[in-house]
């Protein structure tokens, strides 16, 4: 983008809130982030500026400071920069607690819900773990309300047909990717292990989650070398712990789907960038 210079700010924190796995501010004016998946519910406001992203094959735009972005677990998703000045959000990662899994296929369906009220409470809530001056009491009892919001849009939404995860090889290599984040798995040992040719595993894989197996098996790694971050473990260490070849291979990885290095990220303080 011409014109302007490229500029990261990016801010990042764990709440002692029971629900809220992790609190992320970012400014982006040059960013794209490649196709993965969170373990958790990506709940998104922009400050500033315009999003285009691809949810479950389909693309989505948003601008303005009016939408919600609510993007599910376990759904491929990428994202990026579409003006000069770039973009400003701050994103809340949610679990299981806040809303269940079931509610996954009716969220990728709509991901973008303009709701002024739903934003503003959730405005709220940022504020609220920004200061969390009262041990997190007000951003949880805040969170009950975004919670029931969200509910009320999810549950108003009529379920999706059943089909993506009706296919059993692909559930199947997801299943033996999660238990092997750190070691890693060859194509042959799965093959083996589900009775399958290698690029038939792959093909289904693909084909049923969006994006390939590698690509998948690396953003678990990145999701997992964040929590570790956020323990305050250092980046070589975590490198090694989650299953990348050494640091400058993190870096690589981690720096195109958060912006920032794993030094940084593991050193960021509380509030907006």
């Amino acid at each position: 983008m011409t014109g302007v210079r490229p500029r990261t700010s990016t801010s990042a924190w764990r709440p002692s809130v029971p629900g809220i796995d992790e609190v992320f501010h970012a400014h982006f004016t040059d960013h794209a982030y490649p196709a993965h998946t969170h373990d958790t519910w990506d709940l998104m406001i922009l400050d500033e500026g315009a999003v285009d992203f691809a949810l479950d094959h389909r693309r989505h735009g948003v601008s303005g400071t009016s939408n919600v972005l609510l993007l599910p677990p376990g759904v491929p998703h990428d994202g990026r920069t579409v003006t000069d000045e770039g973009f400003r959000k701050r994103v809340l990662y949610l679990d299981a607690s806040v809303l269940p899994h079931r509610l996954t296929g009716r969220a990728a369906d709509s991901p973008v819900l303009g709701d002024a009220l739903l934003r503003q409470r959730i405005h709220q809530l940022h504020g609220a773990l920004v200061r969390d001056d009262d041990g997190g009491f007000e951003a949880e009892s805040r969170l009950a309300f975004v919670r029931e919001r969200l509910h009320s849009h999810l549950d108003a939404l009529l379920p999706r047909p059943p089909g993506r995860e009706a296919n059993r090889l692909a559930v199947g290599l997801r299943e033996l990717l999660d238990e092997r984040i750190r070691t890693g798995l060859s194509l042959r040992e799965a093959s083996a292990a589900l009775h399958a040719h290698p690029t038939h595993l792959i093909r289904c894989f693909t084909q049923t989650f969006g994006l390939p197996p590698h690509t998948y098996l690396t953003g678990k790694r990145i999701d997992l070398a964040r929590r570790l971050l956020l323990d305050g473990h250092r980046p070589a260490d975590v490198a090694t712990a989650v299953g990348f070849h050494d640091q400058s291979h993190l870096n690589r990885h981690f720096a195109r789907h958060t912006g920032t290095t794993p030094g940084r990220y593991g050193r960021l303080g509380h509030g907006s960038p």
